[in-house]
């Protein structure tokens, strides 16, 4: 089994985490400016196998599209025209700042770390990224609906 890569994209900087081959944990990767993220995506295509993308999707309390919903889906049309092979699913990412801070500072991290932008990325990346594994474990290994909102 292939590793699944999330991606926390934002306007500046994208997090980036991905999964033990299994499927089962979620680890941080790295922390990319978005308008680098397809030549890191290649880069790390080369390194391992990756089986599948999974991108939070940004959208406000009543489930509308903010403006960052329209630049994430700009993102993510750019990746399905560039890796067209490569299943990209999308879940809702609603609140997972706010948690990435919280486990940060649950986790001990010092103060001057969590107020890098970079950290915050990276965590979110993961939080999504096994709140996706874990819907999946519960669908019996199946790719979660599309564009899943009931994560997070």
């Amino acid at each position: 089994m292939a590793a699944i890569l999330a991606l926390d994209v934002g306007g500046k900087r994208t997090g980036m985490a991905i999964s033990d081959d299994s499927g089962i944990f979620a680890f941080p990767l790295q922390t990319v400016e978005t308008r680098l993220l397809t030549a890191e995506i290649r880069k790390l295509l080369l390194e391992r196998p990756i089986g599948e993308i999974v991108m939070g999707m940004p959208v406000n309390l009543k489930n509308e599209s903010t403006d960052g919903t329209r630049m994430a889906e700009s993102v993510l049309k750019s990746l399905r025209k560039d890796f067209p092979l490569l299943p990209i699913s999308t879940i809702d990412e609603r609140f997972t700042s706010r948690m990435a801070m919280q486990a940060m500072v649950m986790g001990g991290m010092k103060k001057s770390d969590r107020r890098q932008k970079e950290n915050t990325d990276k965590v979110s990346a993961t939080l999504i990224l096994q709140s996706y594994l874990e819907q999946k474990s519960r669908s019996g290994g199946q790719t979660p609906p599309k564009d899943s909102t009931n994560g997070i």
